[in-house]
This record gives structure tokens, sequence and C-alpha cells, in this order.
């Protein structure tokens, strides 16, 4: 993963024994956090999508997939996010006239596909996706903050990286130890294939939680099969992009990778399009990229000359989501029932 130390996710070494000590108290301060912070009750089911670590797992297409889910059920979900760097007051995202810089790149993207509040304090930005009359609220991360009282947590973990060296934040890229947060989620979402998972997914299954499965596909195959494309992105673990290109059928000739929300110079546009350009190849890059772009400075026609390689995530099998939102709803109508 771009953006942080690589040796998180190695092999743990002499760099996570020399942090152990302040792994541990960050550790102990996060599992009490998880414990015994006072969440704030929302009025309306929240399904919370998180991860294990620090970084990219696919909570964003989950999120997404969970939406999509909703709409197909008549319902109107509302989108909860943090936004990168958490800047600002609680607001309501314009996808039309927002940029990257000031709500974030993950935000711009939800946005396309339901309401979205960013807001430093979610529980303000809970209320306004309600008063929005959005009936289902979606949090993008956010587990290991307790601000507000959660319904469905749903830790979405990567079959191939796994949870890196194991350690917790700064000797590793774990939030909190893993049987707290196993302890307070409610299922867990493995995406793709590796091995990397399987002891967080063994760990569990014995404390009898639900363990679902889903892959990341692309909306158009077609589009990229058979071409040559020199592809970049600035996203936690972008050989899952890479990899899901060439699993399209596109021939991957140059990879460029980028920290993840990486501000794009334009000088930087320029050499890619070289590069491109040298290499006979199309230049292509994630939607989550593509938010970022739009709103910034780039090279004349850049984003005309740009593709755009989609994904999804799809459960398998598919109902699951359904089921995912029929315990959220279910949790919630008995919380307000007891709160009576």
């Amino acid at each position: 993963m771009t953006g942080a130390p690589p040796f998180w996710w190695e092999r743990a070494g002499w760099q996570a024994a020399v942090l152990l000590p302040v792994s541990a108290i960050y550790g102990s301060v996060a599992a009490r956090r998880l414990a015994h912070a006072k969440r704030q009750s929302i009025d309306a089911p929240v399904i919370c999508v998180g991860n294990f670590t620090v970084g990219g797992t696919g909570k964003t297409p989950t999120v997404i997939a969970l939406a999509q889910a909703a709409v197909r059920r008549g319902m109107k979900p509302g989108i909860l996010s943090r936004g990168h760097g958490g800047r600002g007051h609680a607001r309501i995202v314009d996808p039309e006239s927002d940029s990257a810089a000031v709500v974030g790149d993950e935000p711009l993207l939800l946005a396309r596909h339901a309401p979205v509040a960013v807001a430093r304090k979610r529980a303000e930005g809970a209320a306004l996706l309600v008063a929005q009359g959005c009936d289902l609220i979606l949090m993008d991360d956010g587990f290991q903050s307790s601000q507000i009282r959660i319904d469905h947590a749903l830790l979405v973990i990567d079959a191939r990286t796994g949870i890196g060296n194991g350690h917790i934040i700064p000797g590793g890229p774990l939030r909190a130890p893993v049987i707290d947060q196993i302890r307070f989620a409610d299922s867990l979402l493995r995406i793709g294939e590796g091995t990397a998972s399987d002891a967080v997914v063994r760990m569990a299954a014995r404390a009898g939680k639900p363990v679902y499965d889903a892959r990341t596909v692309a909306i158009d195959a077609l589009s990229v099969s058979g071409k040559r494309v020199l592809a970049f992105a600035g996203i936690g673990h972008p050989e899952r992009f890479y990899d899901a290109l060439s699993a399209a059928g596109a021939n991957v000739v140059e990879k460029r990778s980028f920290d993840d929300h990486h501000p794009f110079k334009p000088g930087e546009l320029t050499q890619l399009e070289r590069d491109a350009t040298r290499a006979r190849a199309q230049l292509i890059t994630t939607e989550k990229d593509v938010a970022r772009l739009r709103g910034g400075i780039v090279p004349g026609g850049f984003l005309d000359r740009l593709a755009v390689f989609a994904i999804e995530t799809r459960f398998e099998p598919e109902h699951v989501p359904d089921r995912i939102i029929d315990e959220a709803v279910a949790s919630w109508r008995k919380r307000r029932f007891y709160a009576c």
C-alpha cells in the first residue's frame, strides 16, 4: 500500500518490535474506546462499513453496493463520511459544485449513488441525512471512532493483504486489537482471493460472526479487453486495480502508483500522457482518482483523453446485502422499542 510504511505489509520484523510498547498503548486506548465510548442514537438504522486496518480494503465499493441494494428495496439510503482530512462543518455533498479538496474524493464518488454528508462529528452528519428523508444510514468507515450507535457493523478485509504484519499502529496497520474489533462487529466481508485473511476469518467464525465473500469486478470489461493500457492510481492497495484490469482482459503494459488521495500536479499528468504515448497505450485510472482530478488543475483536454475503469463489489451470494439491511433494520427497531 502506498502512503504507509512498507514494513506494515511484510512479515513482522525489528521495526514492529521496537514500536511494540507504543502499539500496546495505542491498542489499549482503542480497545477501551470500543468498549466504553458513549454512542449517540440516530433516528434511522445505521450500517457501518469499516475495516481492521488503516488504508483501502474495498469499503467504498461495498457502501455503494449496499446503497444500490437499499434503493432496489424502495428505501432512501444516505451515506455518512468523515471526508478525507475531516475538515469543516457537517454538510451535504454537492457532486456538481464541490471539489475533492473540500469534501474528499470518496464522498464525491459516493454522491453519485445517494445523498452524502461529510462531518467530523458523525451524529451531526447523520442528522442532516435524516432531515433529507433518508431512512437508512450507511457509514463509510468510523467503526473505531465509536461516535454513534451502530445497528450492523460490517468489517471488510482484503483476502490478499489481510491485516499486514498483525501489529497495531504505529508498528503495523491495525487500528485496534483484532479480538476487540471482532467482538464489536456483526459480520465480516472477505473481498478477493488469497490466504492472508484466513486467520482473522477463523477467529470471526469461532466468535460466531457470519463471514461473507465478495469479488471486485469490472462493470464494463469489454471496454478494456485486448487494449494496451498504462494504468495509474492514487488509492490504497492499487494492485487490486491493476489485477482487475488484467482480469478484464486488458494488457497492462505499465503501472504508476501514487499515495492514497494523492493531489496530482499538472506536470505529473503531462508526464503520464507522454509515457502512455511512448508505450502506445491508453492512459487509464480509477473512478476515485477521476473524482479527485475533476475540479483540480489538469492539462487541457486531459480528462477527455483519459479512460476510466469502473468496478463494483459483487456479493456472493447476491442476497447478502438484503440480509445485512434486514438485520440492521431489526436491530434499530428493537433499540427504539426498548428506548420507549
